[in-house]
């Protein structure tokens, strides 16, 4: 009798133990996730990106219960590298690189960390060990777009844009012409999400030409455009984040990219053995794309419509021009 319930209470805590460790926090190698890190270009006291990152870094210390680290000013390969050989004598089992330029930098030295998950933003690079997360920023781009057609008086709108091939300047284009096809379009870049000085100048040159709604698709030059549209008396579309805090009414509404939701959702599934090297895509859907508030100056059957094209957008992953 005696061996009978020693065995029942070997079998019962081994039974325990398993249930345990199959609870514990696993990233794809079947190791447990206890550090995260992430890599910011340039900081996390700015209004938009870098900060938006950084609130994604503390939602997984609180979320999981795991110790987060952070570099800040990381921009070029050799920064990477040092940062990265840091990281990794911390102990840090998940690099989250909080831009796309970081898919290239983390493709160069991937191979020598197999023991470290590398993710970022925005990218084609990918691997064993190498996962890209992208937002389905065409969408967001085509309902900002319809957005400025509605509301044009002078048939003029304009995108600032910090690189070619971001998918919400086709989309802000299309959304545009959907909405309004006697319209005009004025597309530049600034090829730095920065660059606030370019920025300005095409800003200057547009509001010059008779452009009265601007959406200025960049990180921290979205800021000083929001704030000048307002003092100028046009419309804005915020980027990112909601703005309208910034440009008050004049914000007619945001296309809000929440990261912080999305690092939080890859973290989750990392550590459930889910989410391998890859490139995956994310956006309304998924709840990681949104619009921010409306402006009290849209009207309100258009904004009615809206909402239910997007709603639609969701059920159907089509926009109205690709039915």
């Amino acid at each position: 009798m005696k061996k009978l319930i020693t065995t029942l209470a070997i079998i019962f805590i081994i039974f325990i133990t398993l249930t345990l460790l199959s609870g514990c926090q696993s990233n794809a190698n079947g190791e447990e996730i206890e550090r995260v890190g992430m890599l910011i270009e340039n900081t996390i006291h700015d209004q938009t990106w870098g900060n938006k990152g950084y609130r994604g870094l503390l939602d997984i210390q609180e979320e999981f219960d795991m110790d987060v680290y952070f570099r800040e000013g990381v921009q070029t390969q050799q920064q990477v590298n040092i940062a990265v050989e840091e990281l990794s004598n911390q102990g840090v089992q998940v690099i989250i690189g909080h831009s796309s330029t970081f898919g290239e930098y983390f493709n160069q030295i991937k191979d020598s960390y197999p023991d470290i998950t590398f993710v970022y933003v925005n990218g084609g690079y990918s691997d064993d060990n190498l996962i890209s997360l992208n937002f389905n920023s065409l969408s967001m781009g085509f309902f900002a777009g319809m957005i400025a057609g509605e509301m044009t008086e002078s048939n003029r709108v304009g995108i600032i844009a910090a690189y070619e091939w971001q998918p919400e300047v086709e989309g802000f284009y299309e959304g545009v012409l959907y909405q309004n096809s006697d319209a005009k379009v004025d597309i530049q870049y600034v090829y730095d999400w920065d660059e606030k000085d370019l920025a300005l100048e095409h800003y200057e040159k547009m509001v010059n030409q008779n452009v009265d709604v601007i959406y200025p698709a960049g990180d921290a030059y979205s800021v000083s455009i929001v704030e000048n549209v307002m003092h100028d008396g046009i419309y804005s579309i915020g980027y990112v984040n909601d703005q309208q805090d910034l440009g008050g009414q004049s914000v007619l509404t945001s296309t809000i990219q929440h990261i912080d939701k999305l690092y939080v959702y890859a973290i989750d599934q990392l550590q459930k053995g889910e989410l391998e090297g890859g490139i995956y895509n994310f956006g309304f859907s998924e709840k990681v794309i949104s619009m921010g508030p409306y402006s009290s100056h849209l009207p309100e059957r258009f904004t009615e419509n809206l909402k239910d094209i997007i709603s639609e957008y969701i059920d159907s992953g089509l926009l109205p021009h690709q039915k």
